[in-house]
């Protein structure tokens, strides 16, 4: 199969958000909030000021590869640039399902991420126009 006929569904069924903040319950409660209505399925972890959270790229990486080994997709979209999850990527491929990476085209993608990408879509257009939208909304 041609790398870049890979179908997508117009809309996909579900889309994880992944990602860490600082602060309290209250602060991670309200993040998670606006991440569903946003109509993510959320996955937000504490992190301190100091220190990351390993939390968000390991519960990624589980749950991309468990989605892939039970058949739950047939085409994941990783939106990230972090040449960590090439392994994450080169499993899932080898489980028979297509990965498309996406990214902004100047937010540091690394190299071998991209190369190990059946494709990459570069979504700045895509997001500058959702953008130009809301702002219409708002005024």
């Amino acid at each position: 199969m041609d790398r870049d006929s890979i179908p997508l569904q117009p809309t996909p069924v579900r889309a994880y958000y992944y990602t860490s903040v600082v602060g309290g319950e209250e602060k991670i409660k309200s993040v998670k909030e606006s991440l569903f209505e946003l109509r993510f399925t959320p996955k937000v972890f504490k992190r301190s000021k100091t220190r990351g959270s390993k939390a968000v790229d390991i519960t990624l990486a589980t749950d991309m590869l468990g989605h892939a080994y039970r058949g739950d997709y047939d085409v994941a979209v990783l939106f990230a640039g972090d040449g960590d999850y090439v392994p994450l990527v080169e499993e899932v491929k080898r489980l028979g399902k297509g990965v498309r990476v996406a990214s902004f085209e100047r937010s540091g993608l690394s190299d071998d991420l991209r190369l190990a990408a059946d494709t990459v879509m570069y979504s700045d257009e895509f997001f500058l126009q959702l953008w130009k939208e809301y702002k219409q909304k708002e005024s």
